[in-house]
């Protein structure tokens, strides 16, 4: 007989230090709010079988988590609305904060002196 209880997701093999959204599933079968968030991968245990987690802001760790119930969230994603931020635009109010604190590192980096690296 043919397991249709399998997983629709593709496997996917996460590393230590990845960004990952995870889904508790004892929270969102028994219907509680607040069932998914943002966690950093910390530690792949038993060949990738499980990851510890620590989920972002609260830092405390979620151990031998399964990853059916984590997808990872790529940095384009995190920083497409700086890549698509319009620059001609007439005002700030236009731009996202995001798009608005890149470019202000850019101008204070852009307007100072290059330093050059230490000496030995």
């Amino acid at each position: 007989m043919r397991d249709i209880t399998q997983s629709t997701a593709p496997a996917t093999t996460y590393k230590r230090g990845q960004y990952v959204l995870y889904r508790n599933p004892e929270m969102f079968w028994t219907g509680q709010e607040g069932h998914t968030f943002v966690c950093r991968v910390e530690r792949i245990c038993v060949g990738g079988a499980t990851y510890d987690l620590t989920p972002l802001p609260s830092g405390r760790q979620i151990t031998a988590v399964s990853p059916d119930y984590m997808r990872l969230l790529p940095a384009i994603d995190a920083m497409r609305d700086i890549d698509t931020a319009p620059l001609n635009t007439d005002t700030a109010d236009d731009m996202t904060a995001a798009a608005m604190a890149w470019l202000t590192q850019q101008a204070a980096t852009a307007n100072r002196r290059p330093e050059l690296p230490a000496q030995r």
